[in-house]
């Protein structure tokens, strides 16, 4: 299987870690040093060599930060990992601070007001990140060698999976097309070339994907791409051995430890605050802070792309209905949450298509539904609950798409109060799918339709209603996302999730998912002449009507839910047989 079970975290084992890493600073006259869960590409997930935080603090979140001092010792992490970082930390040990309510800028003098000399590394932080610590009084912050890393004798190895070629049919343009355009775009911004270190943006660019990281297929490399076209990526030689015809003489390879000496000769040079390595910046002899070029035309995908990741969601979609038939009418009455994990990859492996898991499935039974972003293992895995709900988010990476969705199940009869909840969820989710707006509306704008039915009655949740999604890349992907604080105008091709959800700890966790993608409208008759948007949906798979009071929707709620199971049993029915077709027809009837 793709996903195992294991405890990758025990608190107990933090304090002796804390010890070596004081003794460390101590040595060589810090007060602190910064642990971040990023790595030097600035990704979600990292490698198991650069699972920093996680060692150092026990704290395995996707989002987050530490900052270890002799004498303190704090992990920043945000709402959707508060029940989390409680549970995977020595509350003895180590403190845990709201962030970003709370800045690392404020908190510092706070700790530290008579000053002291603060250690980071900077191959992680990023020029954004330090820029925003660089005038706080009395506390110097210095580049170091990385105290962790120096103190984790069994550290794993760097991966170095071979890279390989990802179809121009399914990408819908050659890298060469991809280049020229990004060449252009380059010579607008009068810079020589732009340097990247987001490996979904090499993998993007050249047409293919990688091994390096669990879950999501990119191959762990830095590039310089300029102005005439060509492109010089960085990473072990060996790895792209595989791909040297498909890149061509446009394309050459250079061994990381090169990068230095061919930035400072490669005159003025784009950088992204946000996400470039202050390592990488200082190699630049004539920067140019810019907005990254990859991120936007990444993000408005391709015709050939969505209509691939359209056939990915059906074939998932399928694979979705035959796990919750399974779950509904044929699990075993001791069925645990590892049982359910194991049996929806099961379902998703029948397909012959799956290339892996796009994250760690989350199956939250009960009170584990309102942990965000829960992980069962050996240790919480627990037997189903009876007359309750479960949570399971989940998706699957395929050569044509990367899917990802929740549904809410009731186990037996569902608590009322999560029917409730439940419903004004659905509220807010249709909202969002049944929006139309015109251009240069954000996510920012959108997110409050989600949130209404929860706001009226005193509720909210503590994550964004939506994220971008990649095709056969990464499953949270930038820029755009639904959230109030994403201000990037949504535009044709950006695939995205829609999934408000709601949380009451030791209870019960509520989320509904579907990805979409925003597409021009149709002008109706009398409508402006002006451009519209709309979300067309890729996920089909029934929501559970028996969690829904019918009782709060409106009559257009109604419709719209209806036409949605309408659609799910046309598309997905002639991909299901016997009592799996039964099942879903029943599930898809007019509520």
């Amino acid at each position: 299987m793709y996903q195992d079970f294991a405890v990758t975290s025990r608190p107990e084992a933090a304090l002796p870690r804390v010890s070596a890493l004081r003794n460390w600073l101590a040595d060589r006259g810090f007060d602190a040093c910064l642990v971040p869960r990023a790595d030097a590409f600035q990704g979600e997930y990292v490698a198991p060599c650069d699972e920093r935080l996680a060692w150092i603090t026990g704290f395995t979140g996707s989002a987050g930060f530490a900052v270890i001092g002799r004498d303190r010792a704090a992990v920043f992490t945000d709402g959707r990992y508060t029940v989390q970082v409680k549970a995977q930390t020595d509350g003895d040990t180590f403190e845990t601070v709201d962030w970003p309510a709370t800045k690392l800028a404020d908190w510092l003098p706070r700790a530290y007001p008579e000053g002291g000399r603060i250690g980071f590394d900077p191959w992680l932080q990023t020029v954004s990140e330090m820029e925003a610590l660089s005038d706080l009084p009395g506390l110097e912050l210095v580049a170091s060698a990385n105290g962790v890393d120096q103190i984790w004798t069994d550290r794993p190895p760097a991966p170095s999976a071979p890279i390989s070629v990802w179809p121009d049919a399914l990408a819908g343009r050659t890298h060469g097309e991809k280049r020229a355009e990004l060449a252009a775009a380059l010579r607008t911004a009068e810079v020589a070339g732009f340097v990247t270190n987001q490996p979904d943006a090499v993998a993007w660019l050249l047409n293919v994907r990688g091994a390096d990281i669990a879950r999501t297929p990119i191959p762990q490399a830095f590039a310089l791409i300029r102005a005439d076209g060509t492109v010089v990526l960085f990473c072990d030689p060996a790895k792209a051995d595989p791909v040297a015809n498909h890149l061509g003489p446009e394309v050459t390879v250079r061994p990381t430890a090169e990068m230095a000496a061919v930035l400072a000769d490669a005159g003025r040079v784009g950088f992204d605050r946000g996400t470039c390595p202050v390592a990488i910046h200082d190699m630049l002899t004539d920067p140019k802070a810019m907005d990254d070029p990859v991120a936007l035309p990444k993000a408005r995908k391709s015709d050939a792309e969505i209509e691939a990741t359209r056939e990915a969601h059906l074939r998932d979609g399928a694979a979705m209905v035959r796990f919750l038939r399974w779950l509904d009418e044929d699990r075993a009455p001791d069925t645990t949450e590892i049982d359910v994990v194991r049996a929806l990859e099961q379902f998703r492996r029948d397909t012959n298509a799956l290339r892996d898991i796009s994250f760690e499935t989350i199956a939250g039974s009960g009170p584990h539904g309102a942990i965000v972003h829960y992980r069962v293992n050996e240790e919480t895995n627990r037997v189903l609950d009876r007359d309750s709900v479960l949570l399971v988010d989940s998706g699957g990476q395929y050569v044509d798409g990367t899917t990802d969705i929740t549904r809410t199940i009731p186990l037996g009869t569902p608590p009322p109060e999560a029917v409730h909840a439940f419903t004004r969820v659905l509220q807010g989710m249709i909202a969002v799918s049944r929006a139309r707006f015109p251009k240069g509306v954000a996510g920012a704008h959108l997110d409050a339709l989600a949130r209404a039915p929860l706001w009226a009655e005193h509720r909210d949740y503590d994550h964004g209603t939506g994220h971008g999604v990649g095709v056969y890349l990464g499953v949270h992907e930038g820029p755009a996302r639904i959230s109030r604080v994403s201000t990037v105008p949504l535009e044709p091709g950006m695939i995205l999730s829609n999934e408000p959800g709601y949380y009451r700890e030791g209870a019960f966790g509520i989320r509904i998912e579907n990805l979409v993608v925003v597409r021009a409208m149709t002008r109706p008759e009398g409508g402006d002449a002006r451009e519209m948007m709309g979300f067309e949906t890729l996920t089909w798979v029934p929501i559970d009507r028996r969690m829904i009071d019918a009782g709060l929707l409106s009559p257009d709620e109604r419709t719209w839910l209806d036409i949605y199971h309408a659609g799910v049993a046309e598309r997905l029915g002639p991909r299901l047989d016997g009592a799996d077709r039964a099942w879903l027809d029943a599930m898809t009837a007019p509520l």
